[in-house]
C-alpha cells in the first residue's frame, strides 16, 4: 500500500514529542504521557505515539537514557524517532496532534506543525503564546516530568504502573540533583511528586543510589571521541551571520579524557605546572590528544564562529563547581565574549581566569556555580549580537546532521527523511494503545 493510501485509511495519530535535546527529561516525560493518554482517553480516535527528537543515530549520545531504559527492559527498538515518522506528511494529510512536553517554541522548518499543537507541557518560561484551544501548563518547576507526575496523578485512579512511576522518579532526581537545595533546581513541587511516587511505589530504590547510578551514567563519555562529547549536551545561539556552540562537557576519570596514562607526567600551562591529579576537568578537556585539531574542524564542519565550553562536578553535598571556555580562532570574537562573560550583571558570574594550554582558548572558573547555562546563555546571545537562539534558554540541542532547536533556520528535518508511514507506526505502538507500559517489549 502506498503512503499516501495509509494516510488517508488510517485513524488520526497523535504525537507527543520533546525537545530536540532529548535529554533523560524530554524522553520519560514524552514516554509517560504518551501512555497516559493512550490509557485515560474515552474511545479516543487517535493513536497515542511518543517520539524522541532526534535520528535513532544519535540516541547513543544520551548515555543516562539509554541507560536508564535499558534498566527497565525498554528496547530501543520499540522506541520511535524523529528521523523515522513524517510529521509534515501527516499533519498536510489532516491526521497530526502535537503535543509538546519540555518545550514550547517549535523551529522555523517545522513552522508548519504549530496548527497541529494541542497541548503544551514545559518548565521553562513561556516565550510563545498559544491561543485556545491549545491547552498551556508552563510552570517554573525543577524537572518537565514533575508536570507529567502530577498530570497522571490528577487521572483516573490506577494508570500508574511501576514502570512508568521508575521512570519519572529517576528522572525528576536526575534533573533535581537529588532534590538538593544547594543545586538551586529542585521546587516544593519536584520534592512532592518525588514523595507521591515512593508512596505508591514504595519498593522504588533509594534516592541516593537512583541519582548515583544516573549521574554516573550521564559523566560517562567513555569511548566518545571529542566530537561526540560537544554534541552529547549542545546549543548553538546566532544572530544574523554568526553561529556559536555552547557545549555542556561531561568529563569525569582522567584515563576517559586521554591523560590517565600519564600519571607522571606534568603539563605546562603558563607559568604553571600541572599533573593529572592537580587538573580540573575542564583542563583535562583542555589537554586531549588533538583537541585544536577537533575544535577547529567541529566548527568548520558546522559553521560555527567558536565554541564555549561548560563543565560542571558536584560534590558529596550536590554542591556545583563551574568551569568554562571560550574557544575561536578569531581574536575579537574571543575577547568579546570573554569580556562580555567577565562584565556581566544579570547574573554576575564572578569569574576568575585560568591557565590555558592554548592562546586561542580562554579559560575561567565560575564563582557563582548557581548560574547554569541557562543564564549564560542570554549574555552570550547579547554579545554575539542577535536574539536568536538554538534550543530556547534551557538545555542541549544537537548539531547537524541532527535537528537544531528553536529559533535556528535551515533544520535539517526541512531535508527529506525517510519516513515511516502510519500503518508503521500503528504497528509499532499498538500495545501503547492495548495498555502495556511505555516502550515494554513485546
Amino acid at each position: 500500500m502506498k503512503h499516501q493510501d495509509h494516510i488517508r485509511h488510517h485513524q488520526e495519530i497523535h504525537v507527543v514529542m520533546g525537545n530536540e535535546a532529548c535529554d533523560l527529561d524530554s524522553t520519560v516525560s514524552a514516554l509517560a504521557l504518551a501512555y497516559f493518554l493512550a490509557q485515560s482517553s474515552p474511545a479516543a480516535r487517535a493513536t497515542f505515539v511518543p517520539v524522541l527528537n532526534i535520528p535513532r543515530a544519535d540516541f547513543v549520545l544520551r548515555t543516562e537514557t539509554t541507560f536508564l531504559l535499558r534498566d527497565r527492559g525498554i528496547p530501543a527498538a520499540s522506541l520511535i524517532f524523529r528521523d523515522e515518522i513524517d510529521l509534515q506528511g501527516l499533519h498536510h494529510a489532516g491526521l497530526l496532534s502535537l503535543t509538546l512536553v519540555d518545550h514550547h517554541v517549535l523551529p522555523g522548518a517545522d513552522a508548519a506543525l504549530e496548527e497541529a499543537v494541542v497541548e503544551v507541557l514545559d518548565h521553562r518560561p513561556l516565550e510563545q503564546e498559544r491561543a485556545p484551544p491549545c491547552q498551556v501548563t508552563v510552570e517554573p518547576v525543577g524537572s518537565c516530568a514533575t508536570l507529567v507526575t502530577e498530570r497522571i496523578a490528577q487521572g483516573p485512579p490506577g494508570l500508574l504502573d511501576r514502570t512508568t512511576a521508575t521512570l519519572l522518579h529517576g528522572t525528576i532526581l536526575l534533573d533535581c540533583i537529588n532534590l538538593s537545595p544547594a543545586a538551586g533546581k529542585v521546587t516544593p513541587r519536584d520534592v512532592a511528586c518525588v514523595a507521591l511516587l515512593e508512596e505508591r511505589f514504595p519498593e522504588l530504590p533509594p534516592r541516593d543510589s537512583v541519582f548515583g547510578a544516573l549521574q554516573a551514567a550521564k559523566f560517562d563519555v567513555t569511548g566518545l571521541t571529542t566530537d561526540q562529547m560537544l554534541r552529547k549536551d549542545l546549543k548553538v545561539i546566532s544572530s544574523d551571520e554568526l553561529a556559536l556552540a555552547i557545549s555542556g562537557i561531561y568529563v569525569d576519570l582522567e584515563v576517559r579524557l586521554g591523560v590517565g596514562g600519564n600519571r607522571g607526567r606534568e603539563w605546562h600551562i603558563g607559568d604553571t605546572t600541572v599533573t593529572p591529579k592537580s587538573l580540573s576537568h575542564l583542563q583535562m578537556f583542555l589537554l586531549r590528544p588533538g583537541l585544536l585539531q577537533d575544535l577547529e574542524a567541529f566548527c568548520q564542519a558546522r559553521g560555527y564562529v567558536g565554541l564555549v565550553a561548560m563543565t560542571v562536578s558536584f560534590n558529596e553535598r550536590h554542591e556545583p563547581t563551574r568551569k568554562l571556555a571560550v574557544y575561536s580562532q578569531c581574536e575579537t570574537l574571543r575577547g568579546t565574549l570573554c569580556r562580555a562573560l567577565e562584565e556581566a550583571t544579570t547574573p554576575s558570574l564572578h569569574l576568575q581566569p585560568l591557565p590555558s594550554p592554548w592562546p586561542c582558548v580562554g579559560a575561567f572558573a565560575q564563582g557563582n556555580a548557581l548560574a547554569s547555562r541557562k543564564k549564560v546563555l542570554p549574555i552570550l546571545r547579547a554579545a554575539l549580537g542577535g536574539p536568536g537562539a538554538a534550543g530556547g534558554p534551557e538545555e542541549e540541542v544537537v548539531p547537524p546532521p541532527t535537528p537544531m532547536n528553536s529559533l535556528v533556520e535551515e533544520c535539517p528535518l526541512a531535508q527529506a527523511v525517510p519516513p515511516l508511514c502510519p500503518q508503521d507506526v500503528l504497528e509499532r505502538v499498538s500495545r501503547i494503545a492495548t495498555g502495556q507500559p511505555p516502550g515494554s517489549p513485546k
